[in-house]
């Protein structure tokens, strides 16, 4: 996020507003050049085994990033982060219930994404699941796929993996809007995209040495003919997993299901206990969540689904409890959709709550303290945007963080502060 961080922000961070020190050429009052040494991501010790893994939705824009334009995913069809709605603390309109704690950001935000993955390793989170639209331009497709390589870009110095979402809808949307001709050879492309620029990459997630690929569906292709070769043009092929009580449709290519988020007449809870205790020959991820509560209806998208009530923390505890005591890896669902009201990112409404939680539950030695370190280095990075010095001494904060020098960090940000 570009834009002036609130004074809210920092007062949470215990900063205070106002502007950063000049260290253009022209100051002579400069210091002498600080270089950060780079450092090797340490692992979090936890006490569980499980994998824990997050789902990312990577398709947030502000004006800055988005030709003077708030993306749709902060506004839908009817808001306007524009808007102030509360001049104490800076909030704004936005289409969620929910209001990030650094508000709303642009997913291809280098400060953002440094934000959101030290976050994810000191809460014990092993990896991302990013929820990924293709490789064609057709839509916002282009401006996710930008901000999925943001993200990549820094998996490994902070210590993660990551593996694809495969949104297969996009080939139906694709070939509705007359944007290719050729479902099939759309696929294969992507296919391609996804083998040269992800499933070789070291950081990638591999399960007995083949990639992991995941499909919210599948949707467009639902049939093992179909994805037989769709897979065709990759070496090796993946372990390929489908939504929960789909993977007939992927037939033999099908490696597992994995569970998400769902109620109608029949309570939540019992789906997710339905498919722990049904009979599958394949490989099974869980998944816990904090709640439901969509924002479409409000939004003037459709008429939205269900809720699923927060309960504080307690719907994060019932299913993350569920799901390690049913299997060896876990998807959480999600980091950040606003929209349907399942962040477990710090918001206003909930804190750091359901990042301490998890700390607690995996066995994590960090605590939400270390967490709101991760805070500070954010605000330090907007307050100070225009130094380069500070910039680099923050480099420095990171990589003590990521190596898990923790009270290293502490002491350097505090330096940066008093200058």
């Amino acid at each position: 996020m570009k834009a002036k961080i609130s004074c809210f922000l920092l007062a949470l961070l215990v900063l205070g507003c106002g502007g950063s020190d000049d260290d253009s050429p022209n100051n002579t009052n400069n210091p002498p050049p600080f270089t950060p040494t780079e450092m090797d991501p340490k692992p979090v010790s936890k006490t569980e085994n499980a994998k824990i893994y997050v789902h990312l939705m990577p398709w947030f824009e502000t004006p800055e990033t988005n030709g003077g334009n708030w993306g749709s995913h902060w506004k839908m069809a009817n808001k306007n982060p524009n808007v102030v709605v509360d001049a104490s603390t800076g909030k704004r309109q936005i289409a969620s219930h929910y209001y990030p704690l650094i508000g709303p950001y642009a997913s291809s935000d280098m400060d953002v994404v440094e934000y959101q993955l030290l976050l994810m390793k000191l809460s014990g989170i092993d990896g991302v699941l990013i929820d990924w639209y293709g490789t064609i331009n057709l839509y916002d497709y282009p401006a996710n796929l930008r901000n999925v390589e943001a993200f990549t870009s820094l998996m490994d110095k902070v210590g993660l993996q990551y593996a694809i979402v495969y949104e297969d809808q996009t080939i139906k949307a694709a070939l509705d809007a007359a944007k290719i001709t050729d479902g099939v050879a759309a696929a294969k492309a992507d296919m391609n995209y996804m083998q040269t620029k992800y499933f070789n990459d070291v950081d990638y997630i591999k399960i007995s040495g083949q990639p992991l690929l995941l499909t919210f569906g599948p949707q467009y292709f639902q049939s093992s003919a179909a994805w037989t070769d769709v897979f065709s043009v990759l070496t090796p092929k993946p372990r390929f997993f489908t939504l929960w009580n789909e993977s007939a449709e992927a037939g033999s290519n099908a490696s597992g299901e994995y569970a998400w988020v769902y109620q109608n007449t029949t309570p939540h809870l019992d789906h997710l206990d339905n498919f722990y205790n049904k009979t599958f020959s394949g490989l099974r991820i869980g998944s816990a969540y904090p709640g439901f509560n969509d924002y479409y209806q409000e939004g003037g998208w459709g008429d939205g689904y269900f809720v699923i009530e927060h309960d504080g923390i307690e719907t994060f505890k019932t299913t993350l409890k569920k799901a390690l005591d049913h299997t060896d890896y876990v998807q959480l669902v999600t980091w950040n959709d606003y929209g349907e009201g399942t962040m477990i990112e710090p918001t206003m409404e909930f804190g750091y709550s359901f990042l301490t939680l998890l700390q607690t539950t995996l066995g994590v030695v960090m605590t939400e303290d270390d967490l709101k370190l991760v805070a500070r280095l954010y605000a330090l990075r907007k307050a100070n945007k225009n130094s380069v010095q500070k910039q680099k001494k923050l480099d420095q904060v990171f990589y003590y963080l990521v190596s898990l020098e923790l009270d290293d960090a502490r002491l350097l940000m505090d330096e940066v502060e008093t200058e």
